[in-house]
């Protein structure tokens, strides 16, 4: 090997040096994912996107797809930020590009549909071409067709009925909780102060849960939760409205038509920027 084949040879590794010590390991990033709940609202945008460039850097595989999907079911908890979940859907996108996951049955597999999630309600792009994803960008306009048609009645936590459809004329927020999840109970405050705020323009919020009265009246009666809590027993209602995950949130206007819907925890802002689609004013 002559002198100038090996300082090229030296040159290439040290010029690779730095994206090799770049790649993160799945080990970090797992860890990075399970204490990104902990972090204060102001420092998990930057350690989410972080997670998603590093997410980037590992080899193609299903290990990849699992850890963005995994980032991106965390992701939409509270407000990232526009560019940080673009970097998210990119690397979810990513990963499916390289490493396509079969369908097993009708419904396409939940990395799909969580991208279609990212895409149809954080207002995110992708370049992803996969029947799959289409698929599943198609099941949630159908599943949005099926909630725009949907009527219930539920009980209170007092016995009283509330019928959806007689509450045409409101502006009606439909929201899913449980007492077991903290992004729920989270986000509830601020539910409460826009119930407060906006209720003598019409507003109505429904916070609907599948556990009985007793348990909701422990989460409820402490908090002083002024909007109307709704047991939904059987399951039926989430059932309509195609719930696999909470905190869900659809708002609907004075006419019934559903004009917003939230996939996760939502902040204040975030609220209001979905009831700026009705004619509620500050």
């Amino acid at each position: 090997m002559t002198h100038f084949h090996r300082a090229l040879l030296v040159a290439a590794v040290f010029s690779a040096a730095p994206f090799l010590h770049a790649q993160a390991s799945e080990t970090s990033i797992n860890s990075g994912l399970k204490g990104l709940r902990s972090l204060s609202e102001d420092k998990r945008p930057a350690a989410t996107l972080k997670l998603a460039q590093d997410i980037q850097t590992l080899p193609a595989g299903v290990s990849k797809v699992r850890l963005a999907y995994s980032l991106a079911s965390l992701s939409t908890e509270g407000d990232a930020g526009h560019a940080t979940l673009q970097a998210v859907a990119d690397a979810l996108s990513k990963s499916l590009a390289e490493s396509p996951i079969p369908a097993k049955g009708d419904r396409p597999p939940a990395p799909y549909l969580e991208l279609a999630n990212l895409v149809r309600y954080e207002g995110l792009t992708t370049t992803l071409d996969d029947p799959l994803y289409a698929k599943a960008a198609q099941t949630l306009a159908s599943d949005d067709a099926d909630v725009e048609k949907a009527d219930f009645t539920l009980k209170d936590l007092h016995g009283k009925k509330v019928t959806l459809s007689e509450l045409r004329g409101k502006i009606v927020m439909v929201n899913f909780w449980a007492t077991w999840c903290g992004p729920c109970r989270s986000e509830m405050p601020d539910l409460d102060r826009l119930y407060t705020h906006f209720q003598s323009q019409g507003l109505v919020v429904l916070s609907i849960t599948d556990e009985d009265a007793f348990k909701a009246n422990t989460v409820i009666s402490p908090a002083g939760y002024h909007p109307t809590v709704l047991i939904d027993s059987g399951g039926e209602v989430h059932k309509q409205f195609h719930i696999e995950g909470i905190p869900r949130t659809f708002l609907f206007n004075r006419e019934g038509k559903l004009v917003a819907e939230a996939i996760d925890q939502r902040t204040m802002h975030q609220f209001l920027a979905m009831l700026s689609k009705t004619d509620l004013h500050p």
